[in-house]
């Protein structure tokens, strides 16, 4: 076999889809980069195009170089999974069960149906970025849980979520705050699949890694279930400012 053969059968290799996405060649990983630095000062159109290019490629991205892509909206795209499955509109559903009287599955359509809140806070990851003053917008989730009828054992509440790895907990008195959503919108439009949509969870006083995205379940449980970052040291309480050794100012 001569050395041209071996170069483009690994470059096959590299190409096959095996369940775990293609990885992001280097070229690729440079030209994001500079598209990347062009989208710090981008019209808000492109700005939103390079969000979603940057989000694509790192569900795609096995290696985690794109979690230190720059881009003008400041945000970082991570998943603990290999790759995501997209739920359409049509598709989605989440499902409240555990220690509740009625257990339901709601479709998208249903949780719009419910009366929306909207929120205006910073954003602030535990790894130190911040995206001041972003809206979110969903239903209240001690809203939903007052509708399925919490059974007076429940103590806490369980998120898991569709790419099958990530889960989250919150106090039920956490959970009960009015400043914690089932976000159905981020930015004044629908919540996209980049940031966790078409539901994600909104914890707005705490870390961002307590806003689980892809959110397709909800349980009502009789003691906190510690999430996927907690079991890997992260505190449960992720007061911003209060915890993991930070000393953030308060997401106002």
């Amino acid at each position: 076999m001569t050395t041209r053969q071996t170069e483009a059968d690994e470059g096959r290799d590299a190409g096959r889809d095996d369940g775990r996405g293609t990885p992001v060649g280097r070229r690729i990983v440079l030209g994001m980069l500079g598209l990347g630095a062009l989208g710090v000062a981008a019209a808000p159109p492109l700005q939103r195009g390079l969000e979603a290019f940057l989000g694509a490629a790192a569900d795609k991205d096995p290696t985690g170089l794109t979690e230190l892509l720059p881009n003008g909206g400041g945000f970082r795209y991570y998943s603990v999974a290999a790759s995501v499955p997209h739920k359409s509109p049509s598709s989605y559903r989440l499902r409240i069960d555990g220690l509740v009287e009625r257990p339901v599955t709601h479709t998208l359509a249903a949780l719009r149906a419910f009366p929306q809140t909207r929120l205006v806070r910073d954003v602030q990851c535990v790894t130190g970025w911040r995206v001041p003053r972003t809206p979110f917008e969903g239903v209240r989730l001690g809203r939903l849980l007052d509708a399925a009828g919490v059974r007076p054992e429940a103590r806490a509440v369980r998120f898991t979520c569709f790419d099958g790895t990530y889960s989250e907990s919150l106090t039920l008195e956490q959970a009960r705050r009015k400043d914690v959503l089932v976000a159905l919108r981020m930015q004044d439009a629908p919540l996209g699949h980049t940031h966790g949509g078409p539901v994600r969870l909104y914890a707005a006083p705490m870390y961002f890694y307590k806003s689980a995205k892809w959110l397709s379940g909800i349980t009502l449980t009789d003691e906190v279930v510690p999430g996927y970052w907690e079991r890997r040291g992260y505190d449960v309480d992720a007061w911003v400012g209060r915890s993991n050794g930070r000393d953030d100012e308060p997401t106002v």
